[in-house]
């Protein structure tokens, strides 16, 4: 019986080996001979066969362009307090952002009364909602 040891590597160093690749990317131009070049000769190193390379910028996904169809992130809920992906440093690209103050009324602590009778609290909250600017 033979055990393999062996597993995936996790999903977070991948992620980051890729940003890692694609932060360091070279941009190349084709020649008329159908060849690959640095579109910048003086960078200080040419790209190997494991390194990535590109033809055009990246579109910028924090604003609007509905050719790319990209809505942009004007607009969108974000979260203060995170750090993650979902911050609003990250997901407003810096734009900064709007804070709305926004109470609503729901139906709580619900009971019900024997025969046919559901009676209930009016409750209240109040949240912080932020949004992109």
């Amino acid at each position: 019986m033979i055990t393999c040891w062996q597993q995936l590597t996790p999903f977070r160093e991948i992620g980051e080996f890729l940003r890692d690749k694609y932060e360091a990317a070279t941009e190349v131009r084709v020649t008329k001979r159908g060849k690959l070049t640095v579109r910048n000769p003086r960078s200080s190193q040419r790209p190997t066969v494991n390194d990535l390379v590109y033809m055009e910028e990246s579109p910028n996904y924090c604003v609007r362009d509905p050719a790319l169809g990209s809505m942009g992130t004007q607009g969108r809920t974000c979260n203060r307090t995170s750090r993650g992906l979902d911050s609003c440093h990250v997901l407003c690209c810096g734009r900064g952002y709007n804070t709305l103050r926004v109470t609503r009324s729901y139906r709580c602590d619900c009971k019900f009364h024997w025969c046919c009778h559901v009676q209930c609290r009016q409750c209240t909250e109040t949240r912080e909602i932020h949004t992109c600017k």
